[in-house]
């Protein structure tokens, strides 16, 4: 990783996504991941931001998310954590529900802070939610406030399996409705027998009115998952 601050971004030009999925476990992280290896062909500094993570494994002495780790591993500067992972909760629940049990409030405002503070420091920041669109933070914002704040495009990662597409079409129609901008999508192959896998793909790319911008497929012989840095990502040219 390089330490050294980046050069300012080229005016104009977008530096910041944020990341969002149809469903929890359709593969944000890994496309994340992805992503930053696309972008890092184009910025020297590209850091991946997980606002709010919740459920952590142990990583010698420390405990960390598995996602965090993916995000750093696959980003081009070191950060303090406190800005690419603010918020850490140590179970796997909704992120409103791990903040209570762990006796801790999250707010937008504490997250938009440190998303600032980090894209002030890099190129790109590849921010990645938490579940699907309108996950709870605390009883009154969720991770949309987020998105709407920060006022990127939105990349969504559909999960291919059954159900994909109502999923996919009402995450579109509320990230619109929000009033941001839905900059493409990205398939990921979730289930190795899908019916009607090319016909599930073409509806999506009729109705969802974005780009396609990389396809993940089943990878049966990769039992750790597959390898970020060989998808695929095509990038929009204002991110470039």
């Amino acid at each position: 990783m390089t330490p050294s601050r980046p050069e300012a971004a080229h005016a104009g030009r977008v530096r910041c996504v944020f990341v969002t999925g149809t469903d929890t476990g359709v593969g944000k992280t890994l496309i994340s991941a992805a992503l930053l290896h696309a972008l890092a062909r184009h910025h020297r500094a590209v850091v991946g931001m997980k606002p709010v993570a919740a459920g952590l494994v142990r990583d010698g002495e420390a405990w960390i998310s598995s996602d965090v780790r993916a995000l750093r591993a696959a980003s081009t500067l070191a950060v303090p954590p406190e800005l690419d992972n603010p918020v850490a909760l140590p179970d796997p629940l909704s992120p409103h529900l791990a903040a209570a049990r762990a006796g801790r409030r999250i707010a937008v405002a504490e997250l938009l802070a440190a998303q600032r503070a980090l894209a002030a420091r890099c190129d790109f920041v590849v921010v990645e939610g938490a579940g699907g669109w309108r996950v709870p933070i605390n009883d009154s914002e969720t991770l949309a406030d987020l998105a709407r704040a920060i006022g990127a495009p939105v990349l969504l990662v559909v999960g291919l399996r059954l159900g994909c597409i109502n999923h996919a079409l009402l995450s579109a129609e509320a990230i619109r409705a929000d009033g941001l901008t839905l900059a493409g999508w990205v398939a990921n192959q979730m289930d190795s027998e899908m019916n009607a896998l090319p016909e599930n793909i073409d509806t999506l790319q009729r109705r969802l009115a974005a780009p396609l911008l990389g396809f993940c497929p089943w990878h049966a012989d990769a039992p750790d998952g597959p390898d970020a840095s060989r998808i695929a990502i095509e990038l929009p040219q204002a991110w470039r």
